[in-house]
């Protein structure tokens, strides 16, 4: 069921059979993909949570907001606190919905008991920079489809591409529906972007996840992510890319059992 949070501005669709104390889960997708990237993980997820799977600011029914990485942050912050309803709170951000999440969690301390971060880090290297400027460009000069497969390069290894056609169609209509110029901010604030400084913050548990075949933010970003954080630990998805939970549902959610259902004290 879709729901409406943070005065309108934020959907999310809810789901969980849990108790009114079940834990909120909530699901930040990536810039190149949509909520439907978590589809094959929610019902499993359902059961022991109240899963919240958001669409994050200008993707879907959500609203646009200005103003940077920062931005979008504060705005999920909002929609995090309305829907949370004061119970335990976990954020689960893959990719650009990962550093959402780290943003979030510096800028709003508690707003999260735990976080799992999907393929992100703290900074890019200048070559990372220079992939979101060039596509930022070639978006703006010739069209979403000029990239559409670079994008979804970054999302997937080519052996899996070729192996699941269905799917791959079906990633990039989503990918093609996205508002460019939520893209093309969402590119630029994360070439700029450097939170090295300021993760050493955030003293909730953290568990790091990276596919081993993650092109788009490799897995030396997590490491580095991972070895800054105070009570963080580290987990390497083999096999994969950048989208671990649509690429190999079954082994992202036995990465994230433990941690999920593990009472965890703070360092």
């Amino acid at each position: 069921m879709d729901r409406l949070f943070a005065n309108g501005t934020v959907n999310g669709a809810e789901l969980g059979q849990g108790s009114s104390q079940a834990p909120a889960l909530f699901l930040f997708h990536s810039l190149l993909s949509d909520r439907a990237s978590f589809d094959a993980i929610v019902p499993r997820l359902a059961r022991s949570h109240r899963v919240i799977v958001a669409e994050l600011p200008g993707f879907g029914r959500s609203q646009a907001v200005s103003g940077g990485l920062a931005a979008v942050a504060d705005r999920m912050a909002e929609a995090v606190k309305d829907a949370a309803g004061g119970r335990e709170t976990i954020v689960l951000g893959n990719g650009y919905g990962g550093f959402v999440a780290l943003q979030m969690a510096i800028r709003h301390p508690g707003i999260a008991d735990k976080l799992v971060l999907a393929d992100c880090g703290a900074a890019f290297p200048e070559s990372g920079r220079e992939a979101f400027r060039n596509m930022a460009s070639a978006a703006r000069a010739n069209g979403l489809s000029a990239i559409a497969d670079v994008a979804m390069r970054r999302l997937f290894a080519p052996e899996f591409q070729a192996s699941h056609p269905e799917l791959m169609r079906d990633r990039r209509e989503a990918f093609l529906r996205t508002d460019p110029e939520v893209l093309q901010q969402a590119c630029a604030a994360l070439a700029e972007l450097d939170l090295r400084s300021e993760v050493s913050r955030i003293k909730v548990p953290v568990l790091v996840l990276v596919g081993e075949h993650d092109e788009a933010t490799p897995p030396p970003m997590s490491i580095e992510l991972a070895e800054m954080l105070p009570n963080a630990r580290l987990e390497i998805i083999y096999g994969c890319a950048h989208v671990p939970q649509l690429q190999a549902p079954a082994v992202f959610l036995d990465a994230i059992a433990t941690f999920l259902t593990t009472t965890h004290s703070s360092a």
